[in-house]
């Protein structure tokens, strides 16, 4: 991985150098192996022994359901931007699930697009496409960045995470994560094993179909829902059209709106990040969005941040929003208390320790 060689300025830039700090030769190993391990596993997929229509069903609902409920609701509006607010059981159970796609903690995967949202497209933005699409896709993942998982940006933009005791032992404890997947993992097994056997298999036709449906719902579904967040990092930054004047290359994507339930229409996202949905014209279909509006139906979700303007026939200015923001909502009612800079400082010595 090597530098642009003629960087350019500013946030419309054709071009930009790596984040400051970045160097060829850090790699992160256990990142790059775990993203390659998880890839290997899922090629048995191609094997027609591994191919049973109740593991590919099994894929089909479950890469929407982890991608929407644990990346999408759980991580990006409600972690991220505070979009709504859930009960406690709800919110821990939706963190649990996120933690099931290996897409980082709580508390990295917030701080890490926070970070974005302030630089988009700039040189510390962590993973703008302006460098290069792989980089951007997933190059940002595999090198060891400086300027991120640091105390300064942590406590900057994670502080209110780690105020949090649930947050802070899963930051300190990142095996919990490897340990959760393995969890899954053998769920996904051992159900369809008994189920399997509870309906007249042989134990080989239930060990086998056990097997196709932890390929298939887990590693492939795993690989899926990688790929679908990453381009959103990647293709809604270079391809597509805008509604909005943001200052940066956000763009609405319809191939990634639609595959991502919702997260391809980046730039009405990058216009309004706060608001619980990014639907702002009737063919933008917003699937994470209906789901939390199902959750409010049943009074799981509250305080649930409308748009504040839709587009007109004109790309709007960022700024330009017609009437006043609603003032932003209390935070939940379990009181977060925030970590002494101590207390971060502490936390970040564990977490570098683990790079």
């Amino acid at each position: 991985m090597t530098q642009i060689a003629k960087p350019a300025a500013g946030r419309n830039a054709d071009s930009l150098p790596l984040p400051e700090g970045i160097a060829p030769l850090r790699v992160r190993w256990d990142q790059l192996g775990a993203i390659e391990m998880v890839h290997l596993l899922a090629l048995p997929v191609l094997l027609p022994a591994m191919f049973s229509w109740p593991a590919v069903i099994a894929c089909i609902v479950c890469t929407p359901l982890f991608g929407i409920l644990g990346i999408n609701l759980c991580y990006h509006r409600l972690l991220t931007h505070r979009s709504l607010r859930v009960p406690r059981w709800l919110e821990s159970t939706f963190v649990t699930i996120a933690l099931c796609s290996l897409e980082g903690t709580p508390v990295s995967w917030v701080a890490t697009h926070r970070l974005h949202h302030s630089h988009t497209d700039e040189r510390p933005d962590p993973h703008s496409p302006l460098v290069t699409f792989f980089w951007a896709h997933m190059g940002w993942l595999i090198y060891r960045n400086p300027g991120m998982r640091t105390r300064e940006v942590y406590a900057k933009y994670a502080r209110d995470l780690l105020g949090d005791p649930f947050y802070y032992w899963i930051e300190k404890h990142p095996l919990s994560m490897v340990i959760i997947y393995l969890l899954q993992l053998g769920a996904f097994f051992g159900v369809t094993w008994g189920l399997a056997l509870a309906v007249g298999h042989s134990m080989d036709q239930a060990l086998t179909l056990g097997l196709s449906v932890c390929v298939w719902a887990v590693f492939l579904r795993s690989v899926l829902v990688w790929h679908i967040t990453w381009s959103v990092n990647s293709l809604t930054h270079l391809f597509g059209y805008q509604n909005f004047e943001t200052g940066e290359n956000s763009r609405n994507n319809w191939l990634v709106g639609l595959i991502a339930m919702g997260e391809g229409w980046h730039n009405n996202h990058h216009h309004d990040a706060a608001s619980a949905t990014v639907q702002m014209r009737w063919w933008e279909i917003d699937l994470t969005y209906y789901v939390i509006k199902l959750l409010q139906w049943v009074g799981l979700a509250t305080d649930v941040v409308q748009p504040r303007a839709k587009p007109t026939g004109r790309r709007r200015r960022a700024c330009s929003s017609p009437r006043r923001r609603p003032p932003r909502r209390p935070r939940s009612a379990r009181r977060c208390r925030k970590p002494s800079d101590r207390a971060v400082r502490a936390l970040t010595v564990a977490v570098n320790s683990t790079n």
